[in-house]
């Protein structure tokens, strides 16, 4: 959920979503790094068929499929049937800190699929893993096409795609699809949004709570989140418009999580991959005009003078994010603009551009054109701010 590429939104496509749903959870027991084990159960027939204890609560195999080894001693029923009030008391942030601890700390495998109304549903495999001396393995790699594969080993991210010659960069995480910040730093969004604990639900033929993400001042899209109650792990998350039409949904297929990391990060030799870019601490040249209205929680993030690659004119940007959602802002002198006001909007990305008599603003997002609106009319001379 990361904001689209400016030439990306002249090529907009219509057409519903269409989720993909599997059933291929792997049973399976993890030992972190702290020495927790958590159990992953990937249906009845699994959980049946265990000869540990189960985490399941009697609700659970209520919905869950029967199996001829279903039945079981009563005390084992009663231990269970009183597992389920705990569930169901935690807190949305209680859940959202089993999930930053499951993503932290446990050796997992992830299937998914993220879906974008009017295009194509995209498959990618997620690999954790925590190795024997200490080192933090991650692995993302796009399943359609040539591919395109990120390597993560602790904080370098390595990146490998088509006709491009591999690069690595400083990073502590991932960006994928799957907002980090909402992975491993929930806190961080609180001041932008709400979180609301919504209760019991299935998804993928497993027992999951669903967390409600709100935002705070109803200026950006709402999320649906889907955490596997046995684990913690995200199992869906969904992005509704203002009207909750869904936009966007991240569907996990399948899941494992496991004792030992995956062989394949033993096949990984940090020496061979490519060294860290040297970024440009070059400074940039005083802005000329500044955005006064920002949606709650959101803040800027970086400023800079860029050269637009088609014409060569020089433009004022910034970046704004409130932890799930990034903003780019655009300014140029009105003499310089290209066209007049323009407004373009798909079913996840705004683009809109306006031009007054002194400055042309271009803001482009995954927010509500009134809210992308709202910001470009902000813009206001430096000098006429204090500054």
């Amino acid at each position: 959920m990361r904001c689209s590429s400016i030439l990306a939104l002249f090529f907009i496509s219509g057409g519903a979503i269409n989720p993909t749903f599997a059933h291929a959870m792997t049973p399976s027991e993890v030992t972190s790094s702290s020495g927790t084990r958590v159990q992953a159960n990937s249906d009845a027939k699994s959980e049946d068929n265990s000869s540990t204890g189960t985490n399941a609560t009697q609700e659970e195999r209520g919905e869950q499929e029967e199996s001829p080894q279903g039945q079981t001693d009563q005390s084992r029923n009663e231990k269970n049937a009183t597992a389920s009030p705990t569930l169901q008391l935690q807190s949305a942030n209680q859940w959202l800190a089993e999930l930053q601890n499951i993503i932290t700390n446990a050796n997992f495998q992830v299937s998914f699929v993220q879906t974008i109304a009017g295009k194509e549903t995209v498959p990618y495999l997620w690999r954790h893993g925590i190795m024997e001396d200490g080192s933090e393995l991650e692995q993302l790699n796009l399943q359609n096409g040539p591919g395109r594969e990120l390597i993560r080993v602790n904080d370098v991210v390595s990146v490998f795609e088509p006709d491009v010659q591999p690069y690595s960069l400083r990073s502590k995480h991932i960006n994928g699809p799957i907002p980090s910040a909402l992975l491993y730093h929930p806190e961080q969004l609180s001041s932008a949004y709400e979180f609301v604990a919504v209760g019991r639900a299935r998804v993928a033929g497993r027992s999951a709570q669903q967390i409600r993400i709100v935002s705070r001042d109803n200026t950006r899209f709402g999320y649906q989140l889907w955490l596997d109650e046995s684990s913690g792990m995200l199992l869906k998350l969904n992005m509704l418009d203002l009207q909750g039409a869904l936009l966007e949904q991240i569907q996990v297929t399948a899941f494992a999580i496991s004792p030992e990391p995956a062989e394949y990060f033993s096949r990984i030799n940090s020496a061979s991959l490519p060294a860290p870019m040297a970024l440009s601490n070059t400074p940039s040249r005083a802005h000329k005009w500044d955005v006064t209205y920002l949606p709650a929680g959101m803040r800027e993030i970086k400023q800079d003078t860029r050269r637009l690659a088609l014409t060569g004119q020089v433009v004022e940007y910034k970046l704004f994010s409130d932890g799930l959602v990034d903003v780019s802002v655009y300014v140029q002198p009105a003499e310089d603009a290209l066209g007049e006001t323009l407004a373009l909007r798909n079913e996840v990305s705004t683009f809109l551009t306006l031009t007054d008599g002194k400055a042309q603003v271009t803001v482009v997002g995954e927010i509500p054109l009134q809210t992308a609106n709202a910001i470009a009319t902000s813009l206001r001379p430096v000098a006429d701010t204090g500054q």
